[in-house]
């Protein structure tokens, strides 16, 4: 009998692969889901961009085989892009490998870095995909605590404390998803004095450093981080695109020809158009960005912090990001006994933290990506929950 790989026993369905087919069964069933579960922006890219796709998905040259390292028009706004908004200066030729997304980048870098056998240093709460694409590829996961009371950040002095010898690369995500955490330089710093010290890879992911944040920050904007960090960044989310699959992989030459030697037996480049359409993206002026990655988040996120309110949970004002991340009440045993009711009585999705690690098993995630009045209607349905 045909067996699958042992890796797969590793791993499970990712959680919102599987939890979607069963909001889908609900839809079918005439039950109305609203989704204040996923990541996935609902509104569109700049329409110099969308123009730029369509102009040049006409050109008839326009549609063969790229160059898995990116052409040049990209590479260069990509470096822009960093100039601009975070005053660090990037080779195009060089320092910048385009991705197709950062789900691809965690994978890439993994394969460059790391044998099977070797630790990672995964936060927890983190993004699950650390953990699942480290584990199929052998690494060991080694967990580092975050926590409410040290703001979301990893803790220095507890990190110190343990056997680092085997550990090759550390991921962090800051401004941090779930937990809305922003990025602090004080953080930054101490990450590349640790990565220095410790001879460890610190790859930090930064998709969310223009969502409801004035103050967009870089690993990279620390002297000598490029010496021994990576950074991801993604059209994604700060872009509206995340369908478009496009992010970049930001550091030093060395370790970018590394990870490209890797990228190329993999993958055969992006759509030409898609990356001129990404580069005409990444000159969206601050009017632009203010609107859709500051204000509008600002309208949604009044509404989910009244759900959050209703539901009796506490969160921090002050956090960052697309998600609103806030801590269930104590008469609650299970994180699912409350998102499982909201979802079942109130036919809303919201998102349980035990999927980003222990540390959040306490917690729930409300999602911006949906209209007002979405999300006001959800409001509605559960403050009905509330008075049954």
């Amino acid at each position: 009998m045909i067996q699958p790989a042992d890796r797969l026993s590793l791993v499970q369905e990712y959680y919102f692969s599987r939890k979607l087919k069963e909001v889908a069964q609900l839809n079918a069933e005439g039950k109305d889901i609203i989704s204040l579960a996923i990541g996935s922006p609902d509104m569109p890219p700049s329409p110099q961009t969308i123009g730029k796709l369509c102009e040049v998905a006409k050109l008839s040259n326009a549609h063969g085989y790229q160059i898995t390292m990116g052409i040049p028009e990209m590479r260069e706004a990509m470096a822009g892009f960093y100039k601009r908004w975070y005053n660090v200066d990037l080779d195009p030729k060089t320092e910048i490998l385009p991705l197709i997304g950062s789900k691809e980048g965690i994978l890439h870098v993994t394969l460059a870095f790391v044998n099977p056998g070797d630790e990672v240093l995964v936060p927890n709460p983190g993004y699950p995909t650390y953990t699942s694409l480290s584990k199929i590829l052998g690494a060991k996961i080694v967990n580092y605590n975050l926590r409410e009371d040290n703001g979301w950040q990893p803790d220095f002095d507890e990190l110190e404390k343990m056997d680092l010898s085997k550990v090759k690369l550390m991921w962090t995500n800051y401004p941090n998803m779930p937990t809305g955490g922003n990025a602090r330089m004080e953080t930054y710093e101490r990450l590349v004095a640790f990565a220095k010290e410790h001879n460890i890879v610190v790859v930090n992911d930064n998709p969310y450093s223009f969502i409801l944040n004035e103050h967009p920050m870089s690993l990279l904007q620390v002297p000598g981080a490029k010496d021994c960090c990576i950074e991801f960044n993604s059209m994604s989310k700060s872009h509206n695109m995340p369908g478009w699959r496009v992010g970049l992989c930001a550091t030093n030459a060395q370790f970018v020809s590394w990870i490209l030697k890797i990228k190329s037996n993999i993958d055969s480049g992006t759509f030409r158009g898609i990356q001129l359409a990404a580069a005409e993206a990444y000159k969206n002026d601050e009017a632009w960005h203010r609107e859709f990655n500051i204000e509008t988040y600002r309208r949604r996120r009044q509404w989910a912090e009244k759900i959050m309110d209703v539901l009796g949970c506490t969160y921090d004002k002050s956090q960052v990001g697309m998600f609103l991340w806030g801590k269930i009440p104590e008469k609650y045993a299970d994180v699912e006994d409350l998102t499982e009711k909201v979802l079942h009585e109130a036919r809303v999705f919201i998102t349980p933290g035990f999927i980003f690690g222990s540390n959040g098993k306490r917690y729930i995630r409300i999602s911006l990506c949906a209209k007002e009045e979405k999300i006001q209607q959800a409001l509605d349905r559960i403050r009905h929950l509330k008075t049954e």
